[in-house]
């Protein structure tokens, strides 16, 4: 495997960069006019833009990246997570152009990646699931039905994607159609796949999941569990690993029923199994990510083994060359999702040009981001534009670190959740490890953030007034150069 295109934009792109350039690898990346000098597109061996900004005309269309595989003489294509990762018509299709698809195969996907037959294989092979539809909705007359049967409050998800994308909350059955329409149209949005399903929303659960990787030879191994309940709308902010949660007999419990799911689908390369845990520690199967996720830096910090070198091997045909007791799982990892989006007014996305960055460093940091000073932020994709990391040898030390690192973290130009994670990462309950899903709804207010720095507002009003100036000073050599005779300044040679 000489060459590899990545589908995808962004942190995710830059990080399966960094491995293919480690293993001598070269990339392509693929990028939208908007996109033309993000980071991926810098650091990539080619690069080729593939539309304008709507995710439908560039990062989602198959056949255009296809051609540009093809052209440019790729082995394989990575596709990252979101936009075309878990979609099995995608990979159908760079397979039935003789590209090798990083990935699991188009059917596992079909059988796995589709919200609806995952749950269905799970419920067959006795691995316990929500109560819900194992097929997806279609009218609201079934969607009536369903959720009368099982009671609300109801959740209605994508059938083709996960990240909390068409996701709804309905608490009574006025709001129910409205609800369906909503998430119909977000999942087509995100997704290019409409369908969605409904499921009964257990309140306040602990959302827990396991990383696992299997070869072509019939290997699967686990990578332990990630806990992931600080979210806020669905989407995860703060996830950490080893779970604080569970014991070793329930996380034997947790991991061996994940090994079990991915044998029996004949599932191959990384993918991660998600779990929801009721107030009993009860757990019940609740999605498989057919995918690289977002916090797989957690889950790499503890092991040592880089996922998307492992993804490469097994794409390449190779074996899995160390078993399940050579994984050895060392320290505490946490993971902040740095997000361009403004706590103080209802987390409303944030976009424009970063002024000013300074990364956090130290022992046991890592930053994984697609940015950098004069980066543009878009309103047209996910506002993620940052991963940062802490390990140590205990959860506590992990949590410290991480509070640090997030004192150190300056991003000047847009509003940013910085402050919002350095709030969770120092409240009480999440020391404590005594969390849900319901977190932040139970203990976050706006009244609770610190306000910003003098240091940071000083930059802020710095970098403003150089903007300012420059603007100014490009808008009197416009004005002297308008006012200017060429004849007068002898300046024949520019009519040439």
């Amino acid at each position: 495997m000489n060459k590899i295109l990545i589908s995808n934009r962004g942190e995710i792109a830059v990080r399966i960069i960094k491995s293919c350039s480690e293993m001598g690898i070269k990339t392509v990346a693929v990028y939208s006019d908007i996109d033309k000098h993000a980071v991926h597109v810098r650091l990539a061996s080619e690069s080729y833009c593939i539309g304008s900004a709507p995710a439908r005309e560039s990062y989602l269309n198959q056949d255009k990246i296809i051609e540009i595989a093809k052209s440019s003489g790729c082995d394989a294509i990575h596709p990252g997570y979101g936009f075309l990762s878990e979609n099995p018509s995608f990979a159908k299709k760079v397979e039935e152009n003789n590209i090798i698809f990083i990935g699991p195969s188009a059917e596992a996907m079909k059988l796995m990646g589709d919200k609806t037959s995952a749950r269905t294989f799970a419920k067959k092979i006795g691995v316990p699931i929500v109560p819900g539809t194992t097929d997806p909705i279609d009218n609201i007359t079934d969607a009536q039905r369903i959720a009368e049967e099982i009671s609300y409050p109801v959740l209605i998800k994508a059938a083709g994607g996960g990240g909390g994308k068409g996701m709804r909350i309905i608490n009574k059955a006025n709001d129910l159609e409205a609800g369906l329409r909503a998430s119909k149209s977000e999942a087509l949005s995100a997704f290019s796949d409409g369908r969605v399903y409904i499921e009964k929303y257990i309140e306040n659960p602990r959302h827990i999941e396991v990383q696992i990787l299997a070869d072509a030879y019939g290997n699967v191994v686990h990578f332990g569990e990630r806990e992931c309940s600080i979210q806020r709308r669905h989407q995860k902010i703060i996830e950490e690993s080893p779970s604080t949660y569970i014991d070793e007999k329930i996380r034997a419990d947790l991991t061996q029923a994940a090994v079990s799911l991915v044998k029996e689908a004949g599932y191959t390369n990384a993918g991660t199994v998600e779990f929801i845990f009721d107030q009993n520690k009860k757990f019940y199967f609740l999605e498989m990510n057919t995918r690289l996720q977002v916090e797989h830096p957690i889950t790499e910090m503890r092991v040592g083994y880089d996922l998307v070198k492992e993804q490469i091997e097994i794409a390449k045909g190779n074996r899995l060359d160390f078993s399940q007791k050579d994984i050895k799982f060392e320290g505490h990892a946490i993971e902040c999702r740095i997000y361009a989006e403004d706590p103080y007014n209802s987390f409303f996305p944030s976009t424009g040009k970063i002024i000013n960055l300074r990364i956090p460093s130290g022992l046991g940091i890592r930053d994984d981001r697609g940015i950098e000073e004069k980066s543009e932020v878009s309103p047209y994709y996910d506002p993620l534009i940052s991963k940062l990391i802490s390990f140590g040898k205990t959860r506590e030390e992990a949590r410290n670190r991480m509070s640090v690192a997030l004192k150190q973290y300056r991003l000047i130009g847009l509003k940013n959740n910085i402050n919002f994670c350095a709030w969770i990462i120092n409240q009480p309950k999440f020391i404590s490890g005594e969390y849900d899903t319901g977190f932040i709804d139970k203990y976050f207010s706006v009244n609770e953030l610190d306000k910003p720095s003098e240091e940071i507002i000083t930059v802020a009003i710095i970098a403003a007034l150089t903007k300012l100036q420059k603007n100014n000073h490009n808008l009197v050599e416009v004005s002297e150069n308008k006012s200017c005779s060429n004849w007068k300044n002898k300046k024949i040679d520019s009519f040439n």
